[in-house]
């Protein structure tokens, strides 16, 4: 796979650097302002579910279950004991990375659609506790009354750029973690046992224990994208564990190419933007975005990310045929 040499990186990380910074100042409204919050709360959950899915090979869908269990962790630490926000984002943290590694030890203890089977049947398992327990869940309602988060003294108002800049932060400081993580020596046992398990043991890689380890890790940012989300929208619902908002993201890890973490960031944004678009269509507007997912695995198997390498490699031929 080519990489874009270090003066096109350098070039792309100013760029998005700036966006960050005028994205506040552009999206005032306050419609396209919780829309951009949402794409990039689920940029974090569709990039760091690449971790496990896309680098490791491991089909869990018990992620997005972790980014619902961070939310009503939040809420419940708040709203019934009383811990001050943010300490709870941590808690929230602490409580889905235990719950991660104790899922991923015993679905991995499968292969192949059995652990995708575990995995669901995990989140299917959360839905029947939450809606179960309302007297601490709110049942299927959900709880309501998730106070704002606040910083210094100072409340983060849903109506101004706080839950914004916060969500850009937040998605900013996952970037970083993953591509840390995947260029490691970490990152490259995990590549290696998704490519040729049966070497890489033979080569002293714990199987278990690397697959394990990643999945906490994957955990740890859609931990906290799922206690903000929680805290930006004042309430812990189940239909965060809902088939729905699964296919959607699992969608953006899909669309926006596997083994990436920049695709799934691409493709969280577009897709959040379009089904909003999309949504006087009602229903028909996820048939739409099913035919697009098709046509674009169709022509681009790698995902729109791939788009941007092929690009680069005919770019490097036709250089090369000139110079020729």
């Amino acid at each position: 796979m080519s990489l874009p040499s270090t003066p096109l990186r350098l070039a792309a990380a100013v760029v998005v650097l700036l966006l960050a910074i005028l994205l506040p100042f552009v999206v005032t409204g306050g419609a396209a302002k919780n829309l951009v919050v949402l794409a990039l709360l689920f940029a974090v959950v569709a990039s760091n579910w690449d971790l496990t899915l896309g680098y490791a090979g491991i089909f869990n869908f018990a992620h997005v279950a972790f980014f619902g269990i961070a939310g009503y962790v939040s809420a419940i630490a708040t709203i019934y004991f009383g811990l001050p926000v943010w300490l709870d984002i941590a808690l929230a943290v602490a409580v889905v990375a235990v719950l991660a590694g104790v899922t991923a030890a015993l679905a991995l203890r499968l292969r192949g659609i059995y652990v995708a089977l575990v995995t669901f049947a995990f989140v299917q398992l959360c839905v029947a506790l939450i809606i179960s327990q309302k007297w601490l869940t709110g049942g299927a309602v959900g709880l309501v009354g998730v106070p704002d988060l606040a910083l210094f003294g100072h409340r983060l108002s849903p109506s101004g750029p706080d839950y914004l800049i916060l969500a850009e932060l937040l998605l900013i400081a996952s970037t970083v973690f993953l591509r840390f993580l995947v260029r490691s020596d970490f990152g490259l046992s995990i590549v290696a046992l998704r490519d040729n398990e049966a070497y890489a043991v033979a080569r002293g890689i714990s199987a278990t224990r690397q697959r394990v380890l990643a999945m906490v890790a994957s955990s740890l940012f859609t931990a906290a994208a799922g206690a903000v989300y929680a805290h930006y929208l004042i309430v812990a619902s189940p239909d965060v564990f809902s088939f729905s908002l699964t296919t959607l993201i699992l969608s953006m890890v899909l669309l926006g190419g596997g083994a990436t973490i920049y695709g799934p960031i691409m493709a969280a944004i577009a897709l959040t933007v379009v089904t909003e678009q999309l949504a006087g269509f009602g229903v028909v507007r996820f048939m739409i975005i099913a035919v697009l997912i098709v046509l674009t695995l169709r022509f681009l198997p790698g995902g729109l990310w791939s788009l941007g390498e092929r690009l680069t490699v005919l770019r490097r031929n036709s250089k090369q045929g000139i110079g020729a």
